[in-house]
Formats: structure tokens, sequence, C-alpha cells
């Protein structure tokens, strides 16, 4: 083991194989660690009927703490619940009743955990934070800026999730797994005894809804929601009714499944409109979108675009998505994305993130997607050359 002390570094804990794992290796590479689990819901209070798991159960807050007992290092809990439901939850709540889908992992980690770590790790004296997200962070030599960049795992890449960061909140950040495999992680904890965490089932639900059920949740969180959005219009493009729904709330763009209705042909959510309660559907092809709008901008690589014309990249529109090719310009403190193909199920309210290669050029909230809106500033052989 390293003797040599680091530095002092909080360690956000979930219980999990991740963020265990990683706390095991700074403690090994020097690092004088301190464990922190944060209690951001408690499920219970949502009234759901599955029992509570993931980052918040008790189980996962005593697996924390037993690895931490193990190790010798301290482990503290400190409950962000309020913070959390006052922005996360009204957030989540709020945009569904805009007809946006949210991205609350997202937003969580921009807004609420960096924010909540970094105020504890300064009450305790630590230099740095680290969880165990799957991503690189760097120092530009040159501009000095902090960029975040792919894991070396891309199978469980994370950097997504992390473009709202701030470059203060980053200059602190640690992330060591960013250069392992999950293989390596499962290996790392068996090596070290620690076999309940390799076996330990992983989560995969957003933190406060489980039983991903997030109709339910909306439903239990607005009193009266599903009387007062009931029986509105499904249409097409063109304003043809062709069918009732349940309420705006409960449908994304890109829903194929549970709509109620047939067509003659798969039919898919193409628009919400919560000012009159329609949900328009259409065809896979209708979901298509050559550019999309991206606002509230955080930028990683480069401070901004401005002035740079037309900037290649590759942008990813969900987490899920494998990310393609477009060009980036910022007008008015937003960016026009152009892609070279056309994309489909654009949705707003969900992140856009922009690659250069594996680095986090920058992102954005989706505000729209654009359908023959404005022209593409260039033809399709152009954008290949």
């Amino acid at each position: 083991m390293n003797t040599e002390v680091k530095g002092r570094v909080l360690v956000a804990m979930s219980g999990g194989i991740d963020s265990s794992v990683a706390a095991v290796l700074l403690h090994e590479q020097g690092y004088e660690v301190v464990g922190m689990t944060m209690k951001t819901w408690d499920y219970a209070s949502a009234g759901g009927s599955k029992k509570e798991t993931g980052c918040c159960s008790l189980d996962s807050i005593n697996d924390a703490r037993d690895i931490a007992v193990q190790l010798g290092f301290p482990h503290y809990i400190i409950d962000i619940r309020d913070e959390f439901g006052d922005f996360v939850i009204d957030n989540f709540t709020d945009e569904y009743l805009a007809g946006r889908t949210p991205n609350p992992c997202v937003l969580c980690n921009t807004h609420i955990k960096w924010d909540a770590l970094l105020r504890r790790a300064d009450q305790l004296g630590c230099e740095f934070i680290a969880t165990g997200h799957y991503a690189n962070i760097r120092k530009d030599a040159e501009t000095g800026r902090f960029v975040v960049s792919k894991g070396f795992d891309e199978n469980k890449d994370q950097s997504y999730a992390l473009w709202g960061v701030s470059q203060a909140s980053l200059s602190r950040t640690l992330f060591p797994l960013g250069g392992m495999r999950k293989t390596e992680i499962y290996d790392e904890a068996r090596r070290r005894g620690f076999t309940e965490l390799v076996n330990k089932p992983e989560s995969y639900e957003i933190c406060f809804i489980p039983d991903n059920d997030y109709r339910g949740f909306l439903r239990r969180r607005v009193p009266g929601l599903e009387a007062r959005v009931a029986g509105g219009n499904f249409v097409t493009k063109n304003g043809r009714v062709i069918g009732k729904h349940e309420g705006y709330p409960f449908y994304t763009i890109g829903q194929r499944k549970g709509l109620g209705v047939a067509l003659g042909y798969p039919a898919f959510v193409l628009e919400i409109r919560p000012d009159t309660n329609e949900v328009v559907l259409g065809n896979y092809e209708e979901l298509a979108s050559t550019a999309t709008v991206v606002g509230k901008l955080n930028m990683g690589k480069q401070a901004n675009l401005i002035g740079q014309g037309l900037v290649p990249a590759v942008v990813k529109v969900r987490y899920n998505h494998d990310g393609a090719p477009a060009f980036l310009e910022e007008v008015d403190g937003k960016i026009r994305v152009y892609f070279e193909e056309p994309v489909h199920a654009i949705t707003p309210g969900q992140a856009a993130v922009f690659y250069d290669g594996p680095d986090v050029l920058g992102g954005g909230w989706i505000e729209r997607h654009v359908i023959g809106e404005f022209p593409l500033p260039f033809t399709a052989a152009e954008a290949t050359h």
C-alpha cells in the first residue's frame, strides 16, 4: 500500500460496487479518505408500492458504512432530502406538466450532489471530492480548463451525465474508475473479499421512482392531475383527431407502446401540446429532425463557440444515444445543432451533450427539435467533406 498521503478526499458512497471500489482504491493510493452517503429521498413518503432500494435505502447506507469501518476511515450520512426535493423533484414534476421529458440524474449532479459534497468537503477539510463515475478528467495545458472525457469502458461511460458540472467543481473532482472496465471493478472487489458487493444487484432506476412508474409518481405528486388531463385528443400533424388519451403528461416523445390506438401502421408520439392537452402521433419517419436548439449551456473543453462558425462535433441527445455527427453554431447564448443525417425522437427536456472525440465540449438542455424551421447552413455533400 502507498504510504504517501496525497490529500484528503471526500468520497460519495452509495453503497454500490462502483463507489465502494473507488473509495478503496483511493485509500490504497495514499489519499486520506472520508466516506459520505447522501440521503436524497424517502420513497415511503411518496406512497409507492415497491420496497425502498438503491442509493437511499438503509441497506445501502449500511453497506457503505461497513466498507469504511473495514478500512478504518470515517463515514458520514447527510440528509439532503429537502434541497433535493425542492429542486430535482419539483423540476421533474414541472417539466412533465410543461410537456417535456426531464432528466433528473443530470440535474441532480449539476445542482445538488456536487454542491452538497463540496460544502461538506470544506467543512471536513477535504481538498478533493470523488465519485464512482466512469469518466475521466484532466486540466488542459493550453486553456487551463478542466475537461471531462469518456470513461475507458465505453459500455459504462457516464460522461453524458456530467456535462453540467462547473469548472470550479471539476477542479476538485477525482474519478478513480475512469481508466477501468466494469469487469476490473468486480475483480478488484473479489480480490479484497467484498463478495457481497459483487453479488449485489445494480439499480438503474431513478432513485425516487424505484418501481419505474413515473406516471404513478405524478398522480401521487399532483392531486387531481388525472381528472384534470384525462380525455385529451390524439391528433395527427395536420390536426385530425384519431382517438382519446389519458392525459398529455403521461406520454413521451418517441413512445410507441401503450398508446391504445390502431392506425394501421406503427404509431409514435411526435409532439406533446400541454396548452391544448393534445398528443401528436405519426410514423417513425416523422420523428426525424434535422436540427435542434439547445439552451442553458455549460461549456467544458471550450468556454464558448462564439465567432467560430460551424464547429464539428458528435452530439448525444439522450443517455443511451450513440451520438450523431453534427455541426454546432452558437447564436444568442444558445447552440443550434445541425445534424448531418436526421435524428429520431429528439426530446425537449433531455440533455444534448457535444463531444470533440472523447472529450465533452459542452452541453445543455434541448428546448425544441426543428423540422424545416431554418435551413441547414450546408448541403449533405459539404457535410461529408
